[in-house]
């Protein structure tokens, strides 16, 4: 027996022996463990807080570039009919109403009471003011300063038509903490973190309730985060719902509030916060929310419009106001409640801000790009000063040349004249119109296409085409330019010919109408656009001399060397082609064309002034004479279906082009203030009915008719005469006097048979220019 209990005992002493022996491996194994892991925690902290400190001290914001059209200045006498004065107004953001809050407006017919928004030029601030204007026949006219400082000129904030964003699409519009009103952060505070100047980055008690709460709900329901691991998850982080992602959002949220003041993380969460989306953009940031929806600066809005920016952090799209308004509504209400129960309003604001409607404007004040085709060319100019990266990322402020009432009339013209012509016919045209100011060379607008929306294919940029005779006062000013050989009178052979090449290929050019006239006067043949004597001429002069006169205005591509270049073969783009007529427009001088005026940075410090640069690139007389035709195109030749569209009080001067089987239909012209240029044609290059005078002449006519403007009324250059000639004859006699009409010539190449008619030069040349034969 005792053997019997020996036994049974044994082994009860060595289970105790072998618990005994585990205990100090589990431990060993425990701490191996705990240390491995702190060591991979403070690697991994270590890795979080070099991202959190190189992300926060360096480039915190990508900041898109903003793009603003031209701004309109308002005075007495200023061009601006009512309808593009109210469109303005409303591209810029203005609201309908009463006039007395910055930036709305009230109309009454032609009368206006504006009260303008302030807006930081590079030579200052212009500030808020209440205007009163009347518009009499497209001008201002009792123009008055009601209140804020008198001045004679008040410049309106110009409206911004695009931008140049970062490849992730995201936008806004930086504010700095100070110009944020307390009302707004309180307000947030309240809302989003009550405890935000307390805490250290994350809220246990906050996080628990929360747990608690989605438990029992068996969804989410409530958040526990503050206001910092929001912007944690916004600013470092992606947003999908993960333990992982939720560990990293405590821990970086630890290091920020570790590392950075609290003014600083707040102003940097006002920036950075999602408030919705603009197409493909996102809206980040209360600054851009405010214009976005209100249209008004953040320093600007009520408590009314302080509570629904508030209320959609909770969910910018499931409370976005413009969709969902009711759902909106509610939400605001909401959040004015909570600014009553903690004093931010007492009960009676609180009321007032509840009976407030939602105050969002109709269309958001910031869209996409409102003008694809003229943003292209902005693009492209920019190109040559800065770096794609910089345009995305470091907020500049673009300054262009764009009027939106011409860009207005420019579309409409497009589309409304093709709608005409196509009519019942299969054919699908397509056109580009290009608009300058005569004098400076700026782009007034743009139209890439039919559909002005459209950012694909910019047929103004990039649609090369052949010009037809839109060349050939290019090849009359080279011969004009040798005034001891040809001059307005001087008898061109319009008869017809052939050339053989080498390779003998035989070249017959023909008219358009295929009639032969013999000899015709200079200014005739190419006021009615004749081909026969534009290529005897251009031969004569020489092909290459030609040629020259193209670069100088400013060709840039290859120029073929084969006489069909004389009638137009020559490939140009419409924006090409407004290059060279702008030299036209003015007496010879190169002006190329420009659509920037000034760059600034995002606090409005100048970086870079478009200047105006021009270079004489031909004999201003010689220029002189070419015009003089160009306006006889308008009266009596190949434009003169203008003035059943424009009035005839308008002096215009102007080219048609057409290229083979109507293929192509171009217009050139000009008036005192614009110049513009257009095209129409097929995207397949398929043949047409049209010519340049039924085609690109009724667009570019159907626009003129629309912008108020004043007629082309050139100054006679140093070196120019004027004399009375009998254009079939090239001299007068006695009974020929009633045939007369004044005609100039560079000095010394006028015929040598002359008398005189009679009556006052200088009235005789003013009413010529003012398109009246005499």
């Amino acid at each position: 027996m005792k053997k019997s209990a020996s036994s049974r005992k044994s082994p009860k002493k060595n289970n105790r022996k072998g618990k005994g022996a585990r205990k100090p491996w589990f431990w060993r194994l425990f701490f191996r463990v705990f240390f491995v892991g702190v060591v991979l925690l403070a690697g991994w902290m270590v890795y979080l807080d070099a991202v959190v400190t190189s992300r926060f001290e360096g480039r915190r914001f990508e900041v898109p570039s903003r793009v603003y059209a031209r701004p309109l200045e308002l005075y007495d006498g200023a061009s601006v009919s009512s309808g593009a004065l109210q469109r303005e107004l409303e591209l810029s953001g203005y609201r309908a109403g009463d006039g007395s809050k910055a930036g709305t407006y009230r109309r009454n017919g032609g009368h206006f009471t504006i009260s303008t928004r302030g807006f930081l030029f590079t030579d200052g601030l212009e500030p808020r003011r209440r205007l009163s204007l009347t518009i009499y026949g497209d001008r201002v006219a009792e123009f008055r300063v009601l209140s804020g400082d008198s001045t004679p000129i008040v410049r309106l904030k110009p409206a911004q038509i695009g931008g140049i964003y970062p490849a992730h699409k995201e936008d806004r519009v930086l504010v700095q903490l100070d110009e944020v009103p307390d009302l707004f952060i309180a307000t947030l505070l309240s809302v989003e973190d009550r405890n935000f100047r307390d805490h250290f980055g994350i809220a246990p008690l906050s996080i628990a309730r929360a747990m608690l709460a989605n438990i029992q709900a068996g969804r989410i329901v409530q958040g526990g985060s503050t206001l910092t691991q929001q912007l944690v998850k916004n600013f470092f982080l992606t947003r999908e719902q993960t333990l992982l992602r939720k560990g990293n959002e405590a821990l970086m949220s630890l290091l920020l509030e570790l590392h950075y003041q609290k003014d600083d993380i707040l102003e940097t969460y006002l920036n950075e916060v999602y408030l919705g989306q603009a197409g493909t953009r996102a809206i980040h940031g209360f600054g851009l929310a405010s214009q976005f929806y209100f249209g008004e600066s953040i320093r600007d809005i009520g408590a009314h419009q302080v509570a629904l920016l508030v209320g959609m952090v909770k969910g910018p799209s499931y409370y976005n106001p413009r969709r969902h308004p009711e759902r909106a509504l509610s939400r605001r209400n909401l959040v004015i409640d909570v600014m009553a129960e903690t004093g931010l309003l007492g009960e009676q604001e609180a009321n007032r801000a509840r009976a407030q409607p939602l105050d969002v404007t109709d269309r958001a004040s910031y869209s996409e790009n409102r003008y694809p085709a003229y943003i292209d060319l902005v693009r492209r100019h920019l190109a040559r000063d800065y770096r794609q990266e910089d345009l995305q990322s470091e907020g500049l402020r673009i300054f262009t040349t764009l009027d939106p009432a011409i860009q207005y009339a420019a579309e409409f013209s497009v589309k409304d004249m093709l709608g005409r012509m196509e009519g019942s016919s299969d054919t699908k045209l397509e056109s580009a119109l290009v608009v300058t100011s005569r004098d400076s060379g700026e782009v007034l607008a743009l139209v890439g296409g039919r559909d002005p929306q459209y950012a694909g294919f910019n047929r103004a940029l990039d649609a090369r085409r052949p010009i037809g005779s839109l060349i050939k006062p290019f090849t009359y000013l080279t011969a004009l330019q040798q005034p001891d050989r040809y001059n307005l009178i001087t008898p061109v052979e319009d008869r017809g010919f052939s050339l053989v090449f080498d390779d003998g290929r035989r070249w017959e050019p023909e008219n358009y109408d295929s009639e032969e006239r013999g000899l015709v006067p200079l200014h005739q043949a190419l006021s009615h656009s004749y081909n026969l004597p534009a290529v005897r001429v251009g031969l004569d002069v020489g092909i290459e001399a030609v040629k020259s006169t193209l670069q100088g205005f400013g060709v840039t591509s290859d120029i073929s060397g084969y006489p069909s270049m004389l009638l137009g073969s020559v490939a140009m783009t419409p924006v090409t082609v407004a290059q060279i007529y702008q030299g036209l427009a003015t007496s010879g001088f190169n002006t190329p064309l420009r659509t920037i005026r000034q760059v600034t940075d995002a606090e409005g410090k100048a970086l870079s002034r478009y200047s105006l640069k021009v270079k004489q690139v031909a004999h201003p007389a010689a220029v002189h004479l070419v015009q003089y035709v160009m306006q006889e195109t308008m009266q009596e030749g190949t434009g003169r279906s203008a003035y059943r569209t424009v009035s005839r009080e308008l002096t215009l001067a102007g080219k048609t082009g057409t290229t083979d089987d109507g293929r192509d239909s171009w217009f050139a012209g000009f008036s005192g203030d614009l110049l513009a240029v257009s095209w129409v044609g097929r995207d397949d290059n398929g043949p047409t009915s049209l010519t340049g005078a039924t085609g690109a002449l009724p667009v570019w006519s159907r626009f003129m008719s629309q912008v108020p403007q004043h007629g082309f009324s050139p100054v006679v250059p140093d070196g120019v005469e004027y004399h009375w000639v009998n254009p079939a004859e090239g001299a007068l006699t006695d009974e020929h006097c009633e045939n007369a009409r004044l005609v100039p010539f560079i000095t010394g190449s006028a015929p040598d048979r002359e008398i005189s008619c009679g009556g006052n030069l200088e009235q005789r040349v003013r009413g010529w220019f003012e398109g009246l034969f005499q």
